[in-house]
């Protein structure tokens, strides 16, 4: 299993379009061959001492995947390069962290 954390930056004041983007694409990514798990998160206001907060105009992407090559065929999709170039003018910046189960 392959999981994914994707740190994306929004410019500022587009991240709710950058949400409604994601949510729509969501369907189809689940769709996928191999996909075990794919969704959009951003902070909690849980008030808890211990959170360290990722910031106002950023969205975390969560996503598991059967094996290295869902994961590669995803990034190959042809929903992906539209959703990619729908949300090019909303995004300052993007960190994607791929991880194995220890």
């Amino acid at each position: 299993m392959i999981h994914v954390v994707a740190v994306i930056t929004a410019k500022p004041g587009q991240r709710a379009n950058l949400l409604a983007a994601f949510r729509a694409n969501i369907p189809a990514v689940r769709a996928e061959t191999g996909c075990i798990e794919y969704g959009v998160a951003v902070d909690a206001d849980t008030g808890l001492p211990i959170q360290k907060k990722w910031g106002e105009d950023v969205v975390l992407v969560i996503e598991k995947w059967q094996s290295l090559d869902a994961l590669k065929a995803h990034g190959a999709a042809p929903h992906m390069r539209e959703f990619g170039a729908k949300t090019k003018e909303l995004v300052a910046g993007r960190s994607i962290h791929v991880l194995q189960p220890a």
